[in-house]
């Protein structure tokens, strides 16, 4: 039954903290006592036309949100608070809701659209609400329903369609939602509002509408009314429908043929003439196209150029105008735009396109832009001189470097001097293009790069000075650097061009980190990210003086955040990203010394301050913080080795905290890496954090809170902690086989159509057969038999893997691996479950015509290991 809850939602919004306290207490208490009462009260308040439009809009707000959640645990956990309440309560919640989108106050039929749809995500999958399509409908066919009924009702079926998946629909309800949208939207509409909310459902409802473009009547009418709206009087109208057409570039990009010239004037047509916001969108469609196209050829097969969709080269059709229409966009810029990230304007928008489509066509894009550089570039207005250099900085990925070759060693000497520009903006743009030079065209190591002996010179000092530029062109140059130095990693004697250079480069960007007109921009971060990279790219040999001397200035930065003043949380945050960037640079010099026996030693000597520093740091509550400074530690294990046991009592309270996390869960993450580290340069002498930690590891998978992402590593730790301790590890056998063997069930069950789900089943399968490997190694010597009864289940899930196609190699490689691990354990007893060697020979013989060289590696050896425990038997 409904209960009147103005007052208290009226007093919940009140400026008086005790009145909203006591209000929002008394909703609580009500939620607590009676769930379906509050709901339904809620709804009538939502409802009802006399109430106040304050106390409406937070009834919906309150509605809304207790039905659904970002966290997926609480989803879940909202959407069965719902499910369990009655049936006829829920009826009535529902009837209501329906009604309102009747309401005369348009803030209420638009929320109630939104809880409608909320309750259709959570319903519609379990077939408990067949009627509501049905029941919108009846508002867009009935004679004489007004336009503001039409307008909520097609706001309801587009956030519908949002929130429910196409296949919870039958093709007569897609149908009939598409005639409604699409009639909507025609000309014929006399109201704007009820076209735009059309427009805007019809942009929710295209992943439905498959079978509907499959039909070339259908598709063309669908088309039709779309570029009709693109050209309506009212701007809003034309930007949705351009938004549907960037959406159906990427969906329906095999049907678009018959509609290009159209799209292509429409699209031109906004791009010259339109308002910012619409012509956006134009650009965006031509980018779309690029992104279908870039993939295509990705994924063709470059003997006979097959590919399994239609390639229909529409980029390539209509290079002569789109090329000029995009470098005009160029012209277009703001002037604030280099300060703010956030700015996305028309010339940045056609920067991106022009780049994308530099990487669809590849060398035929250059003459088309070159002379637009060239005509460019010397003129005394700053705007032309920049859209000159973004144009020439746009088109550096994707033509070849034969054809890049030339014009970028032309350019260079331009582009240095470009730096002492007098204007800001060409400044910055320059920065930006040498960083992408750098990145694209400096690969020693592959014998090409523009950088040469002769030239260096004058490259390191430009950067050195434009360094101290402003923030925002600082951390472009910061950008610059950063590529320079990668470019010169694994790049034999080229590496030693770099090293008289190291010191200067290394002062400047920790002089760059102190700079204190920095605020808002990310320059600091920058900064130190680049330092890593310059570290972590030198040349060893002749640096590890160099680095040596760096180690004790950043201990010292660090000491020097535990004295900062913090007055508030701002300074905290301040603090916390400052230690988060010097342990990243900690962790990348024990990287590097550690790579050597001679450099090692230099870590050893500072180990136990560095260690205190870390420890330090753990009293800090950042997350961010916390990755750093754990990452920097599994460095430091690996650096000690054995004596990292030291630093285990004092250690392992926070490694406890952080296998705990579960809100931050990439710090339950890296705790869990940090453990195969330290397991792996402790050995045995882990032993006795062993319980606790396998402890945490068992209730971290068992726990529905915990984001997914963890438990693949908390597998492949399992594999460390058993390689680490051998027959210990036979008491958390019982623990840890059924939670790999449930794991190894859920991989069969996963959607592998879905990109983020097959790379997640991907590591879980990977993660699963670590953890056997580990556990086999680990007790052949003394207890392999331990693993005889569950032999089979570990067969059959590698043949299960076997049959996946297409299959990652870094799954193919663990399940191989962990194949000669079973035969190398078990030895004598192998030849019992090694009963139909059909599969395994077909898999091994599979690997071995591999290009990969490791595979074939592996796959060999445990050829070996399968015939020589059957020798063995036999």
């Amino acid at each position: 039954m409904a209960v009147e809850i103005t007052q208290f939602l009226l007093a919940a919004q009140s400026a008086d903290a005790k009145i909203r306290t006591e209000a929002e207490a008394n909703l609580s208490q009500f939620r607590e006592q009676n769930l379906p009462g509050l709901f339904l009260s809620l709804a009538v308040e939502l409802s009802t036309d006399g109430k106040p439009t304050e106390s409406r809009r937070l009834a919906g707000i309150v509605l809304k949100n207790s039905l659904d959640a970002k966290e997926t645990v609480r989803k879940q956990q909202l959407a069965q608070q719902w499910l369990l309440i009655d049936s006829c309560c829920k009826s009535q919640i529902k009837n209501l809701l329906l009604s309102c989108l009747g309401s005369s106050v348009r803030e209420a039929s638009h929320t109630a659209a939104q809880v409608i749809a909320k309750i259709a995500s959570i319903e519609v999958p379990q077939k408990q609400w067949p009627e509501l399509i049905g029941s919108l409908l009846v508002n867009m066919t009935q004679q004489g329903r007004p336009a503001s009924v039409k307008q909520a009702t097609l706001e309801t079926l587009g956030y519908v369609c949002e929130e429910i998946s196409h296949q919870d629909l039958v093709q007569d309800e897609v149908n009939s939602v598409l005639t409604a949208v699409v009639q909507g939207m025609n000309v014929e509409e006399e109201s704007v509002e009820v076209r735009l909310a059309a427009t805007r459902a019809l942009y929710n409802a295209l992943d439905f509408a498959q079978t509907n473009f499959d039909n070339e009547m259908e598709r063309n009418y669908i088309m039709k009314v779309i570029c009709e709206a693109a050209t309506a009087k009212e701007g809003q109208l034309r930007q949705a429908a351009f938004e549907c057409l960037v959406s159906i570039a990427s969906t329906y990009y095999e049907l678009l043929e018959p509609y290009m010239q159209t799209l292509f004037q429409l699209t031109a047509k906004a791009v010259k003439e339109d308002e910012e916001s619409v012509a956006l969108q134009a650009i965006e469609f031509w980018s779309s196209i690029c992104d279908e196209e870039i993939e295509l050829q990705d994924y063709e097969v470059p003997e006979s150029g097959d590919s399994s969709a239609q390639h229909s080269h529409f980029i390539e059709k209509a290079l002569e105008v789109l090329v000029p229409m995009l470098l005009e966009t160029l012209l277009k810029q703001d002037e604030e735009q280099d300060q703010d990230d956030e700015i996305w304007n028309l010339a940045m928008a056609g920067g991106t396109c022009l780049g994308l489509v530099a990487r669809t066509v590849g060398d035929v894009v250059v003459p088309l832009v070159m002379p637009f550089v060239e005509a460019n570039i010397m003129k005394p207005d700053w705007r032309s001189r920049e859209a000159a250099i973004y144009a020439f900085g746009s088109i550096l990925e994707g033509p070849s470097i034969e054809k890049l070759s030339p014009m970028v060693h032309a350019g260079l000497k331009h582009l240095l001097d470009a730096m002492k520009d007098q204007n800001e903006h060409i400044r910055d743009t320059t920065a930006w293009t040498l960083s992408r030079i750098f990145e694209l065209l400096h690969t020693p190591a592959s014998g090409f790069s523009v950088i040469s002996p002769a030239n260096l010179q004058q490259i390191v000092e430009v950067l050195l000075e434009s360094i101290k530029d402003v923030p925002h062109v600082a951390e472009k140059i910061c950008g610059a650097i950063y590529f320079l130095s990668q470019g010169y990693e694994d790049a034999g004697p080229s590496s030693s061009l770099l090293t008289p250079f190291i010191t200067q480069i290394i002062s400047s960007l920790i002089s760059t980190a102190d700079r204190t007109d920095n605020s808002g921009s990310k320059l600091r971060t920058t900064a130190y990210e680049t330092l890593n990279e310059v570290v972590r790219c030198s040349n060893l040999s002749e640096t590890s003086q160099i680095i040596n001397h760096l180690c004790p200035i950043i201990m010292d930065k660090l000491a020097q955040t535990f004295e900062l003043q913090i007055l508030s949380s701002d300074d905290r945050e301040k603090q916390g990203d400052l230690q988060a960037s010097l342990c990243g640079v900690l962790q990348v010099i024990i990287q590097k010394l550690s790579n050597t026996d001679e450099t090692k030693s230099i870590i050893l000597q500072v180990a136990d301050q560095i260690m205190m520093l870390f420890l330090k740091v753990f009293a800090c509550r950042s997350s961010t913080v916390h990755e750093e400074a754990m990452l920097a530690i599994g460095a430091l294990a690996y650096a000690t080795g054995s004596d990292f046991l030291k630093y285990m009592p004092e250690f392992y309270k926070y490694l406890e905290m952080g296998l705990q996390n579960f809100e931050e869960y990439q710090v339950c993450s890296i705790s869990v890496g940090v453990v195969g580290d330290i397991c792996r340069a402790l050995d045995n002498k882990i032993l006795p954090y062993c319980d606790g930690i396998m402890t945490l590891l068992l209730k971290d998978l068992s726990s529905s809170e915990l984001n997914r992402a963890v438990k693949p590593p908390i597998f492949s730790c399992f594999g460390d902690i058993a390689l680490a301790i051998g027959e210990h590890f036979e008491k958390y056998l019982q623990y840890a086989l059924p939670m790999m063997q449930s794991a190894a069930q859920v991989c069969a069950q996963l959607d592998n159509s879905d990109d983020e789900m097959l790379e997640y089943g991907n590591q879980l399968r990977r993660s699963i057969f670590e953890a056997y490997s580990g556990i086999l190694q680990g007790f052949k010597s003394t207890k392999a038999n331990l693993m005889l009864p569950h032999a089979p289940h570990l067969l059959q899930f590698i043949e299960l893997v076997a049959k996946d196609q297409p299959r990652d190699e870094s799954v193919t490689k663990a399940a191989v691996a962990v194949l000669g691990d079973l035969a190398d354990a078990l030895g004598s007893s192998a030849k019992t479950i090694f009963k139909d060697p059909a599969f395994f020979a077909q898999l091994l013989g599979e690997c071995l015509q591999s290009d990969d060289e490791q595979l074939k590696e592996t796959a060999t050896w445990t050829q070996g290991m399968i015939g020589r425990a059957f020798s063995v038997c036999g």
